[in-house]
């Protein structure tokens, strides 16, 4: 991915409140069961720093996240590198209200570009990835929750 490609975006309606949305992507326990399993520790707070581990075959990628922005229950952003590879991008995460739902904007802006080499640093790899959590892992999970 390259800094001059479009942000990617991913846009999903839930028929949940705010709050539950919110606390799916804010709340480390709540984020393990749909994102990343073994995310250490999260705290949505500027300046929060984690890093873990994804292996994809032989591949492994230390993702290192940064936060930069937050607004409780509107926009939580955080930088994304991995260590040992250039490139880095902002994750941002933007809810609104929509009647009785909540919606939620991802955008992926590239800031540094990515190795080109890579499979999953390309563009199709990060489009694919953002629509299967939104759409389909974080979806699942609050349908799952609303049943409780």
């Amino acid at each position: 991915m390259e800094n001059i490609e479009q942000p990617i975006i991913v846009e999903q309606t839930f028929n949940t409140s705010i709050k539950n949305v919110w606390n799916a992507i804010t709340v480390l326990d709540k984020m393990t069961q749909w994102f990343f399993p073994n995310i250490p520790s999260f705290e949505p707070v500027v300046g929060f720093k984690t890093r873990f581990i994804i292996q994809v075959e032989d591949r492994i990628f230390p993702h290192l996240w940064t936060l930069t922005e937050v607004i409780p229950m509107k926009k939580i952003s955080y930088e994304w590198k991995f260590e040992g590879y250039t490139g880095s991008g902002i994750s941002t995460f933007e809810l609104s209200h929509i009647e009785n739902q909540t919606k939620l904007k991802l955008t992926f802006t590239v800031l540094e570009n990515f190795p080109d080499n890579i499979p999953e640093f390309k563009r199709e790899s990060g489009v694919a990835g953002w629509n299967y959590f939104i759409n389909e892992s974080l979806k699942a999970y609050l349908e799952a929750e609303n049943l409780k």
